[in-house]
Formats: structure tokens, C-alpha cells, sequence
């Protein structure tokens, strides 16, 4: 395909007489088909299957040369094994010119040694790694082969200003012979994109915070190219083919990582005329080695915002289109593509390693997300990757900054549900083999609590059947008579989370400065309570209910930490890598002090008169730890500060609360013990957990439905006017009365599904709510004044279900 594209776009300035293919330098054979090492994210499930020793040592070594034989009868096919698949039999057919002419013999495959640790760089993520190939510049000296010395590149004088001039002339007089020469001969090769755009070509710019590319001349010069003659546009992309058809002699240098980086921000792969090729350049760089990934994703967080989020968009667009055609003849068929979706999701994961590594973020986490994607067979996703995770199959679950909250949401509910059904089903096979009678009541957890015992009657309930805590639940207050189908649980909660996170109960300390709660530091014996909160939220994600907790962020990092409970249970849990911005998220004064003393200028010592130590009062006592051995003999200076105050941060959101937030740790797992976990950013839980307090009674307005009513009733209008109307409190008040919870689900208002029914009663009675199927009955009041009345009434006194 690759190579008729090449042909289409012949024109005939670039084509020669009597030619029948592209112009492609004939240096040798050509390396493709490289397979991607998938060792991406992935949790620990079933074994890969064993493979029989040929296909190991295959795995060790680069793929052979493709001659003619094995390419004319598949096309684009590797075999039912391979995920990639080649370029075309176009190569096949250069590939069988050269060996007849006996212009080349087919080279001794090479092996790489497989050497770990060759650069002390962390993985910018688990899901770009490949093994097979190693750049040179890893290597060690002694293990580094002869490579034949690299081209020197060729002088180019065009700048900036010339280029823009030549533009100006040619629309001004309709000769567009020097614009389209800078066009064909700039896009010909990596040699020639390097010698235009290169800052200095003279220098290697080997670092990973300079890619050494001129990015407002390559700016310029996309920004034009889209406004240009079509036979410019289509050299662009035949020079842009023979780049990506040369031949690679060993590992690729940082000239060719810059071309990549060049080539695609190219404007034109927006066209999905243009994906075949867009397709190939995204596989070369998908299959580069994960230190050459390092230098893009550092070379990436340095393009412009507005740029960066086009690219991002743009591979959106392509993983969108390829799923779901708009015109399927326009691609070829799936089965034999099935590396373009793979490749264009290992590419978009360097731009969110970029992203994440520039501070702050480019764009948001959101911006990642592909609504496609909700449309898919989410769960079949999900269990190849529980089932395949080491093994060469492809899942989105490897990559999940691309799944939506709400796609994850559906992954954790169906999960759940399959986890509640398959612990009920056991239930009752345990009843039926004692032979005795089932009892529709073993299927749930239900927990019976008085109101004036709430929280210790919660704890008792919730230990005693701690091995029903994935069952639904029910819950039920002693002495009243509301049924739960849903409302009294979400009554529980409430009411449970505000009497444990009440300051005279002591577990945990409201900031006022930050509008958030942190854990206590005091000791005490028993931190079973603080299990019980950590339950209490795991059971609100597994019940999809919304919790009006205030919790920093780095809360819900450290709740990830690890995303799954360890085996071991002498490994620390919820110790998370925490910085000053996660302090100033909860204790924004002390962060600010902070910060002066690592930005202070004159004496730290004197001035500061500080030592290794923290100061907390328990109790009315002041006590001191040290923050590293002998730390109260060791002054405060300026060369050891940042210590200082890593250390002070890590002593305060993690050492000092280590035992609260353990049970808590442990309580949350107990219930959300789920691979589905791993998918999650801190974020996300926290949107999982709350919900998210921004109101849009607008959206409410939309979204409701009526039952008795018209939306152009009288009594419905004068609702509307008086609700939108209502301050903000108010507003959760009425979202608390009718749905149970003041705060708005993942998938926003439209995720409420809200009903207004009209009530027969007479208009003197105050409004009713169904919580459990957030149902309003609203009687038909005759004037807006009485509805108001009436409403707030009703909404401000919401609690209890007791009969007098």
C-alpha cells in the first residue's frame, strides 16, 4: 500500500521518464516488520504460554530481511503470529531488483546482547518498552560495535526569513518553483529535514532538553505548507515515503529522533488520505528502543501547547477513525492493519509521559481520553488484559490515560457486579450443600444500625460480616420503618461520614485555609475506626455511591500505593513520594515557609536557627521527633535544606500518620480489591469517591424527566425559576433530598437520571422524594410563591425515616 501511495503521489518534477516507482535511494536491504515488546502494564494473572525454542531464540535477534517470496502472496501480512505487518510488497519488489542484480547479499542478521540497566533512565512509562533494539549511545565503550561513520550533513543556508520570502513571491506571482524545490528537497530524506532545520549542524545535540530544532522554522514552514499548490503537497508526502523506506544500518542516532519528532508534527496527517503513511511513521517510532523514547518524550514537553494538543488530538482522531471508518474502503481491511491501532497508542503514550513530566502539565489528564472508546467491549478489553497481560496481545486496559472516568467507571461497576454475583452464588451453594433452606437475605450484606449508636454499630456490623462485604448492601436504621432500595443507604453514608469527620470526634483535623481534612497524628491504640472510613469508601465505589469527603489529593495517591494490597504484609502501604505541592494542598502556610527557607539568600543557619527536627503537640504536650538520626544535633543550612524540608514533607504526609492511613489503606482494599484499581489516577478515585461538587442545574433542567407533568406546566416552570434561582446551598439541599447525595456522579447530570412526578395529594402538603430512584412528587401548587415555600420547607428538614 505504502508503495501505490508512492506511486500516486508521482509528480512530474520529482518523477523520472520511464519510471514505474518512487524515487527510493538503493543502499540495501531494508529491516522491517520489528515486533513491539509489550511488557506494558499489566497485572500479575495467567502465565504466557510456553513457546518452543526456536521462537525464543527468534525473540533475541532482529526479523530477517522480506524478500519477494514471502511479501508477493500476503501484502501487508506477517502471518497469524505477527502484529505488525511489513510496508508493502513495493519493498519486496526493490528487495528482488538488488539481490538479482547482485548489488547486495543478504546481511548476517544482527543480535544484541540483552543488556539491562544501560542507562540510569527510569521508564517514562510501562507501556513503551522494547527490548530488541538499543541505541548506540546506551551502550558501554566495550560493548559498542564499529558502525561505519554516520553522513555528514549537508549545508543548507535557507533561513526563516528566506523561506518567508520565497512564500510572499510566489503567491504574489504564481511561480512557485523555489518554494516547491525548498519543499521537495527538505522532506527528501532525514539527512535533508536535519540540514534544514537543524539549529547547527555542526553540533550533535545529544540532550535531553534540547533537541537542537529550529521549532519556529519548522513551524513556519508546516503552517504554509497546507496553503501550497497540490503537487508541493503530494512531494512532501512521496519525499516523507523515501525517508521512511531508507535503509537502516544499526541503531538510529539522534539525527533520526529528530526527524521523527519533525516529520510528526506534519499538518497533513490530519487527512485521512494521508494514514498509510501516517501509520508506518507511527510504527517506526513505536518500535524505537525505550532509551530513544526518553529523548522524544523530553524533546515533546517542549512544543507549544496549542501545538501539543493537536498532536495529541490528531493521534485521537486516527485510533477514532480506525476503529469506527467513516468510509471503510478509505482503509485497509482490519485484519491486515492490526498494528496501526497498537502503534498510534504507544506513540500518544510518549506525549503522556511528556505531559506528565513537564510541571505544570501541558494540558489536563482529560484531554487523553477517547469518548471512542466507551463504545467498544470494554470488559473484553479488560479481561485480555487480565488474562494476556504478558503476553504480545494488545489492550487498552495497558494504556489507561486513554480510557475515559466514565468507560472506568463501567469497567469498576460490571467488575463489582461480577464479584457481588459471584459471592452470593457461593453463599447460596454453601446453604444448599448444609441443606438448609435459602434465605433471599444471605444474597446482601445487610447492616442493621441505630442512629444514636451510628458509627460504633457501623464498625461492629461491618467486622462481623467483613466476608459479605462484597454482597449488595442494605442497610437498615432499628425502629423505623423506611425500606432500602437504595435511600437509607445513601442516608447511611451520609450521616456516618459527617459524625466521623466531625472535629470533636478527633480522627481526623479539618484546615480551614485548604477547606480539607487530614489524618490526626495522635497515637492511640486501636485505628479500627480509620479501617471503617477506608470501608466505608471502598463500598461507595462498589455501590456507586458519592461521598462528600474533603480529602487532598495526595490522599487518593497514596490509597494507589500500590494499587493492589501486597502479599507481604511487612511491605509499607500508602507511602507515597510526596512533594511541597502536596503539603500546600493541606497546610498551604507551613508549604509557604517552607518554600522561603529554600529560596532564602543570607545566613540559613543563624538566621533560621533551625535543627532536624519537627514539633507537634498531642495532647497539650509539644513533642519533637527527629527527622534523621541525631537530627537534633544537626543545624539547618543552606546546603543541606532541600533535605531538610523533603524530609519534614515526607515526616508529615506519610511517617507520622503511617498507622491511620495503614487501616485505612487496608480498609478500602478489603472491599476494592480489584485489577481494575491499576487503571486509575489519584484523580480519577477521587471522582469515583465524591463525585464532583460542581452543580449545573442547567444540565439538571435538560436532563430531567416527568411523569403527570409537561415541561411547559405552569407548575413546572415556576419549579425551574425558583430552583435555578436558589443559592448554592440550597441547590444541594434539593440534589440531597431527592437523590440522597449533594454531589453529582461521574457522568454528570444526565447520569441522575432526575423524574418530577405529579402528586394527586392536596397542595398544602409539602413536596415528597423517592432517594432510591431519585424521584420528586411534586403537588400542582397554583403560585410560585407557595411552591418556594413549600420546597424549602421540604428540603431543609430531609432526615429520618421514624414514625411518631
Amino acid at each position: 500500500w505504502l508503495g501505490e501511495v508512492a506511486m500516486s503521489l508521482q509528480t512530474p518534477q520529482a518523477a523520472t521518464a520511464g519510471s514505474d516507482l518512487p524515487a527510493v535511494p538503493e543502499k540495501g536491504s531494508l529491516l522491517l516488520g520489528y515486533k513491539m515488546g509489550e511488557d506494558s502494564f499489566v497485572p500479575p494473572s495467567v502465565e504466557e504460554e510456553e513457546e518452543d525454542g526456536e521462537k525464543e531464540k527468534e525473540k533475541e535477534r532482529l526479523p530477517p530481511i522480506l524478500t519477494a517470496s514471502n511479501t508477493a502472496a500476503g501484502g501487508l501480512e506477517r502471518g497469524a503470529k505477527s502484529q505488525f505487518s511489513t510496508f508493502s510488497s513495493f519493498i519486496s519488489t526493490i528487495n528482488q531488483k538488488k539481490e538479482a542484480s547482485g548489488s547486495s547479499s543478504t546481511p548476517t542478521q544482527l543480535v544484541i546482547p540483552n543488556i539491562k540497566n544501560v542507562r540510569d533512565l527510569p521508564p517514562i512509562c510501562l507501556d513503551v518498552r522494547q527490548k530488541q533494539r538499543i541505541s548506540i549511545d546506551t551502550l558501554p565503550p566495550e560493548l559498542k560495535a564499529p558502525v561505519p561513520p554516520e553522513p555528514s550533513l549537508p549545508i543548507r543556508t535557507k533561513t526563516m526569513k528566506d523561506f518567508q520570502e520565497d512564500l510572499e513571491k510566489a503567491k504574489s506571482s504564481g511561480d512557485w518553483k523555489a518554494v516547491h524545490d525548498f519543499y521537495l528537497t527538505t522532506f527528501d530524506s532525514f539527512l535533508e529535514l536535519n540540514a534544514a532545520f537543524k539549529k547547527d549542524v555542526s553540533l550533535p545535540f545529544s540532550t535531553i532538553e534540547d533537541s537542537g530544532i529550529n521549532a519556529k522554522f519548522v513551524n513556519a514552514v508546516y503552517d504554509a505548507l497546507l496553503n501550497t499548490p497540490q503537487d508541493i503537497q503530494k512531494s512532501v508526502l512521496k519525499g516523507i515515503i523515501n525517508g521512511l523506506l531508507q535503509e537502516w544500518k544499526g541503531p538510529r542516532t539522534k539525527d533520526d529522533l529528530r526527524a521523527y519528532c519533525i516529520l510528526l508534527q506534519n499538518p497533513q496527517f490530519s487527512n485521512t488520505s494521508t494514514y498509510v503513511i501516517y501509520a508506518h511513521l507511527l510504527r517506526q517510532i513505536a518500535t524505537l528502543a525505550e532509551a530513544d523514547h526518553h529523548f522524544l518524550a523530553h524533546w515533546f514537553k517542549k512544543i507549544s501547547q496549542r501545538r501539543f494538543k493537536q498532536l495529541v488530538d490528531r493521534l485521537l482522531q486516527f485510533i477514532s477513525l480506525r476503529l469506527f471508518p467513516a468510509k471503510p474502503e478509505e482503509f485497509p481491511p482490519m485484519i491486515k492493519c492490526t498494528w496501526w491501532i497498537p502503534s498510534a497508542t504507544k506513540v500518544l503514550a510518549l506525549f503522556n509521559a511528556a505531559n506528565s513530566l513537564a510541571n505544570p502539565a501541558i494540558i489536563s489528564y482529560t484531554d487523553f481520553y477517547n469518548s471512542t472508546l466507551d463504545h467498544i467491549d470494554l470488559m473484553e478489553e479488560y479481561h485480555n488484559w487480565q488474562c494476556y497481560g504478558n503476553s504480545h496481545r494488545f489492550s487498552f486496559c495497558q494504556y489507561p490515560f486513554i480510557i475515559s472516568i466514565a468507560a472506568k467507571k463501567v469497567i469498576i461497576q460490571r467488575d463489582s457486579e461480577q464479584q457481588m454475583i459471584s459471592m452470593a452464588r457461593q453463599s447460596l451453594v454453601d446453604k444448599v450443600s448444609r441443606r438448609l433452606r435459602p434465605d433471599m437475605n444471605m444474597l446482601f450484606l445487610n447492616l442493621k444500625v441505630r442512629r444514636m449508636h451510628l458509627v460504633s454499630d457501623s464498625l461492629d456490623e461491618l467486622t462481623r460480616k467483613s466476608a459479605d462485604l462484597k454482597k449488595k448492601l442494605k442497610v437498615t436504621f432499628v425502629g423505623e420503618a423506611g425500606l432500602d432500595m437504595g435511600g437509607l443507604t445513601k442516608e447511611w453514608f451520609l450521616l456516618l461520614i459527617r459524625q466521623i469527620f466531625h472535629p470533636d470526634y478527633g480522627m481526623f483535623t479539618y484546615h480551614k485555609d485548604s477547606h480539607c481534612h487530614w489524618f490526626s497524628s495522635y497515637k492511640c491504640d486501636n485505628y479500627s475506626e480509620f479501617r471503617l472510613v477506608g470501608a466505608l469508601m471502598g463500598l461507595a465505589v462498589y455501590n456507586s455511591i458519592t461521598l462528600d469527603i474533603r480529602f487532598p489529593p495526595c490522599c487518593y495517591k497514596k490509597l494507589l500505593s500500590p494499587p493492589i494490597v501486597p502479599c507481604d504484609q511487612n511491605t509499607p502501604v500508602g507511602i507515597s513520594d510526596v512533594s511541597l505541592d502536596d503539603l500546600c494542598h493541606i497546610m498551604p502556610e507551613l508549604a509557604h515557609g517552607l518554600r522561603e527557607l529554600l529560596s532564602y539568600e543570607d545566613n540559613v543557619e543563624e538566621d533560621f536557627y533551625s535543627t532536624f527536627q519537627v514539633f507537634q503537640e498531642e495532647f497539650g504536650v509539644i513533642k519533637s521527633y527527629n527527622l534523621k538520626p541525631g537530627g537534633d544535633k544537626i543545624p539547618v543550612s543552606a546546603q543541606n535544606r532541600k533535605e531538610y524540608v523533603q524530609l519534614y514533607v515526607d515526616f508529615i504526609l506519610n511517617k507520622s500518620i503511617y498507622k491511620q492511613f495503614a487501616a485505612f489503606y487496608y480498609g478500602f482494599h478489603s472491599v476494592c480489591d480489584s485489577y481494575a484499581l491499576m487503571l486509575l489516577r489519584p484523580e480519577e478515585v477521587e471522582i469515583l469517591v465524591c463525585g464532583s461538587p460542581e452543580l449545573d442545574m442547567y444540565a439538571l433542567q435538560r436532563n430531567t424527566q416527568y411523569d403527570g407533568y409537561l415541561k411547559t406546566d405552569l407548575t413546572i416552570r415556576y419549579f425551574w425559576e425558583v430552583v435555578l434561582g436558589f443559592p448554592l446551598d440550597l441547590q444541594k439541599k434539593l440534589l440531597h433530598f431527592t437523590t440522597g447525595s449533594d454531589r453529582v456522579p461521574v457522568g454528570g447530570m444526565a447520569d441522575l437520571n432526575f423524574k418530577i412526578s405529579k402528586s394527586e395529594t392536596s397542595t398544602n402538603w409539602l413536596p415528597v422524594a423517592h432517594t432510591c430512584f431519585n424521584q420528586l412528587c411534586l403537588p400542582p401548587y397554583k403560585s410560585k410563591k407557595e411552591l418556594k415555600q413549600k420546597l424549602i420547607i421540604g428540603i431543609s428538614n430531609a432526615e429520618g425515616f421514624g414514625l411518631e
